[in-house]
């Protein structure tokens, strides 16, 4: 079957547009108003049409380039959107930059691109909480009159085999005519990877004499990955909870190391004393399940919190996968 196209918005570092190209998508465009997230895009994919600007900003009608909705006949249009506020309130809901980013997704998807799926990829409450329901009611509105239908549920990249618990809202809306042929996708594994697993090579690549046992007792899924916020320094991996459940397998979960383990379990950059050890960038991006050969531009800070707010690139070539089917069907 001929491949299929594909806008992105809100693409970071482009995890959900990796899978997406896994499962037949190719995409025309692809929009993010970060430098740093677009770089990464171009160093990956230098013949992808990356454009760096904000999708608040970004009317095609009026300013064609770069992308001519009178050009292209457009599959899908996929957003892996910042993450709403789920502990909001619904004031807050209400007037938060995230919920403009959903909204202007939905317009643009209504009134410009008018694609034959629509992907939105963001926090399980989006899908079921009732402080999101006028949310939902709003996509609907916007959506149904031209024909399109709607499909809200929840994944965990653990059963796709992402060595991590990391749960994503999604909501599928695919044109009328092909949405009785749309099934969810359904777990690709049997048996969730664990970190231990997942880590292993990397934690033992400099002769660490206690990586085997290390990965043994780190026997379960990563808590999920935090990128955390531009505003404020630093890289960590998560609020006190999430720090706690890392301790549980052996990581100190306060800052990232610039190396893996040494023979006899040092870590050259880490001066906390702690006897757990520091993740390295790299190694998170192993456990969002990026590709090995796959660059992050920026900094170590800017590197890990692009890996943290991605989508993890198996659960994209899922969802690209299933809608696929359906439109072909």
């Amino acid at each position: 079957m001929g491949r299929l196209t594909s806008v992105d918005v809100c693409s970071g570092a482009g995890g959900l547009a990796l899978g997406l190209e896994r499962a037949g998508f190719d995409p025309v465009l692809l929009l993010d108003n970060k430098p740093i997230a677009c770089e990464t895009l171009r160093r990956n994919r230098p013949k992808w049409n990356v454009a760096e600007m904000d999708l608040l900003q970004f009317d095609p009608i009026e300013n064609p380039e770069p992308y001519d909705p009178d050009a292209f006949d457009i599959d899908l249009l996929s957003a892996g959107l910042p993450r709403v506020k789920s502990s909001a309130t619904t004031k807050r809901v209400e007037t938060g930059l995230e919920l403009h980013l959903l909204r202007a997704t939905v317009l643009l998807a209504a009134h410009v691109v008018q694609p034959r799926a629509l992907l939105i990829e963001n926090v399980p409450d989006l899908v079921t909480a009732p402080e999101f329901e006028e949310v939902r009611d709003f996509i609907q509105s916007e959506l149904v009159h031209l024909k399109y239908r709607f499909n809200w549920f929840v994944l965990n990249a653990a059963d796709f085999g992402v060595p991590q618990d990391r749960k994503q809202g999604v909501l599928v809306a695919l044109k009328d005519r092909f949405f009785d042929q749309f099934r969810p996708p359904t777990p690709t594994v049997t048996r969730h990877m664990t970190a231990g697993e997942a880590l292993l090579p990397s934690m033992s690549a400099r002769g660490w004499h206690g990586a085997e046992e290390w990965a043994t007792q780190a026997n379960r899924v990563a808590p999920t990955l935090v990128g955390g916020s531009d505003k404020r320094g630093g890289a960590d991996l998560g609020l006190t909870g999430t720090k706690k459940a890392w301790a549980q397998m052996g990581i100190n979960g306060g800052a990232l190391s610039d190396e893996v383990p040494g023979s006899d379990g040092t870590q050259e950059s880490d001066t906390s004393g702690s006897p757990l050890k520091k993740l390295t960038v790299e190694q998170t991006a192993v456990l969002q399940s990026f590709p090995d050969d796959w660059v992050f531009a920026g900094k170590k800070t800017a590197r890990y919190r692009q890996i943290g707010h991605a989508s993890p690139p198996p659960v994209g070539e899922a969802l690209g996968r299933a809608i696929a089917d359906a439109l072909r069907s």
